[in-house]
């Protein structure tokens, strides 16, 4: 929980770009992965051991407290890497770890590493809760709870007093918005027995997303579904419901993406920042959930159910293998230059064109994610309507922008 007593925000961070989305839209922890041992390994570009000085930084910076996923199923060669980690993870400044291996988790703890114990350990009840409180101030629950179980679970927290190692009360986090997959908390095996690709080793192949058919091997008879994409969940979302989940009782509410684009994470955080102030200020309304399910909608997303904090049947299932986000980003051109005394931003038109009253988005590992509506704009000298490809295009931009960033339209999908 926050110094201000509201529960904590966590943000995912994949790269840099998303990164410093999270802590431009008011993110209160990031959680990311280092290397190869954490749940999205081949889903994102990873950081490396190098960037995490700089993610401490970065983060200390905005009072961000930063977690470390290192929440894989570990072998004996995995253990030297583990050590590597951890140390570097304390070297660093890292705030936690979140772990599921016992190894991983008496390893930090030997350290002196905050732990918090991920959701693929599926901790399920006050009992369990009670175990892992010897080595772990936080517990992600698993993901198949409903808000009345979790909401018991915290107040069994309270009464019985279970601190963790740090002296207080376990808190307890549980996922906000984002992918849901069709194995329990995650742990599936359906990508190693077809790929050889261990989904609990990072490297999932997505098999639950596609379409299937069903047949009766005896007939030959192809049973009728509703949908073809049997396994594949909608994505989930609390924000119509936020302030049930604030009373349950949690301490975090934990975003899933850190495969997601940093645009996709601003958005979010943004959308759930807002809506969590709203909610202690007195002044969380329908107007304001509407505005925040519109706004989440424009990102990727497979359409949106409440998981099982409701209690609702199974059965909220997406109807495409993509997105269902109602904006897409259309790459235009990349940063060339910023004059920083004019606030003018310089890019090179390598695709699409880009007229003036065009919504835009520039991303960069220090610039996050931005948007911006081009007001006027300069192409090669001169004051035009519209660039296109190969052409320099000049324009007002309130923030510094670097050879790195690139330029994308956002449009109407």
């Amino acid at each position: 929980m926050t110094a201000s007593g509201r529960i904590e925000l966590m943000a995912p961070a994949g790269n840099f770009e998303s990164l410093q989305a999270a802590l431009d839209n008011g993110c209160d922890s990031v959680y990311f992965g280092v290397e190869q041992l954490n749940m999205r390994a081949r889903a994102t570009v990873n950081f490396v051991l190098d960037d995490l000085p700089e993610i401490a930084r970065r983060c200390q910076e905005h009072n961000v407290r930063t977690y470390l996923t290192l929440n894989t199923i570990i072998y004996d060669h995995d253990l030297s890497i583990v050590k590597t980690l951890l140390t570097k993870a304390k070297e660093a400044g890292i705030t936690a770890v979140i772990a599921s291996d016992q190894a991983v988790i008496m390893s930090a703890k030997t350290m002196g590493l905050e732990v918090h114990i991920s959701t693929q350990l599926n901790v399920t009840n006050i009992e369990t809760v009670k175990f892992y409180a010897l080595f772990a101030d936080t517990i992600v629950l698993s993901r198949e709870l409903s808000l009345r179980q979790v909401k018991k679970i915290a107040a069994d927290i309270e009464k019985e007093q279970i601190k963790g190692p740090s002296g207080n009360l376990v808190e307890i986090e549980i996922f906000g918005h984002g992918a849901l997959c069709m194995a329990v908390s995650g742990k599936c095996y359906l990508s190693l027995h077809s790929h050889n690709a261990s989904a609990n080793r990072g490297a999932c192949k997505q098999n639950c997303r596609k379409k299937y058919s069903v047949i009766d091997q005896e007939s030959g008879f192809e049973i009728e579904v509703d949908n073809e994409y049997l396994m594949s969940p909608k994505d989930l979302c609390t924000l119509d419901f936020l302030d049930q989940v604030i009373d349950s009782g949690i301490k975090v509410l934990k975003i899933e993406g850190r495969g997601r684009a940093a645009d996709y994470v601003a958005t979010v955080i943004k959308t759930y920042r807002e809506a969590i102030d709203a909610y202690y200020e007195g002044t969380f309304t329908k107007d304001k959930i509407d505005i925040g399910m519109e706004a989440l909608a424009t990102v990727y997303n497979r359409g949106f159910w409440s998981g099982y904090y409701l209690g609702q049947k199974l059965g909220e299932w997406s109807d495409n293998p993509g997105s269902s986000a109602t904006q897409k980003k259309v790459y235009i051109g990349k940063g060339m230059h910023y004059f920083q005394k004019a606030s003018i931003a310089e890019f090179k038109i390598e695709a699409y064109d880009v007229k003036k009253g065009d919504k835009i988005l520039i991303t960069g590992p220090s610039t996050g994610a931005q948007e911006l509506v081009i007001e006027d704009m300069m192409v090669n000298d001169l004051p035009l309507e519209k660039a296109t490809k190969g052409d320099s295009c000049t324009l007002k931009v309130p923030f510094r922008i670097r050879l790195s960033d690139k330029m994308y339209k956002i449009v109407e999908n």
